[in-house]
């Protein structure tokens, strides 16, 4: 396998996510293929690609922007969903320069939160947020690395909106297209940099 940095400019970003990612079959229950994206993550080109592409759906024109006020962007904040959403997240966060709320599983926050429990193609599970994470009517870009069947997003959807922040937009590395996440989560803006 050739780093992403190798060829940067002739190689899509949807490519790039393919030839760097692996299947990983039977995990984390058998039937499930685990789609790992830390390689991607690892190739330092591929990783910044990845982090311009999951903002650009949320960046508006430049020149809108400066009659319009300060910014380049229709979000506030990001929300990132444990765990490797955290990493998207804080890096697009840190590149708009705005903040980064992380969307934590069940008993990892330790002060007043809002719950909201989710299926998962093997289970079910529970998401929390802190209630002063996001302020009424305060703009949050959504992140995570994989939209499958949708249930994860929605739940952090509904902690978000619960608190008054307004959903923009939803980025993620991968969508499983045969799962119906998109479907699901409507009628939030789903940017997807790899549909498969």
């Amino acid at each position: 396998m050739t780093s992403a940095a190798a060829d940067p400019a002739g190689t899509s970003v949807d490519e790039l996510i393919a030839s760097l990612s692996v299947d990983v079959p039977d995990f984390p229950e058998p039937g499930v293929v685990f789609r790992d994206l830390t390689p991607v993550f690892a190739d330092a080109e591929a990783f910044r690609r990845v982090v311009d592409g999951l903002a650009e759906p949320a960046t508006v024109d430049p020149r809108a922007a400066a009659m319009s006020g300060p910014g380049r962007r229709d979000f506030d904040v990001v929300a990132g969903v444990e765990a490797r959403g955290f990493l998207l997240a804080a890096a697009v966060a840190l590149d708009a320069g705005t903040g980064v709320v992380p969307v934590r599983k069940a008993g990892k926050l330790p002060r007043d939160r809002v719950s909201a429990e989710y299926a998962l193609e093997y289970g079910s599970a529970t998401l929390e947020l802190h209630t002063d994470s996001v302020q009424p009517g305060q703009r949050v870009l959504l992140v995570d690395d994989v939209l499958a069947t949708g249930g994860t997003l929605a739940a952090a959807i509904s902690l978000i909106e619960r608190l008054g922040g307004i959903v923009t937009g939803v980025s993620v590395v991968v969508e499983l297209v045969a799962l119906g996440g998109r479907q699901r989560i409507a009628p939030h803006p789903v940017h997807a940099l790899w549909r498969t």
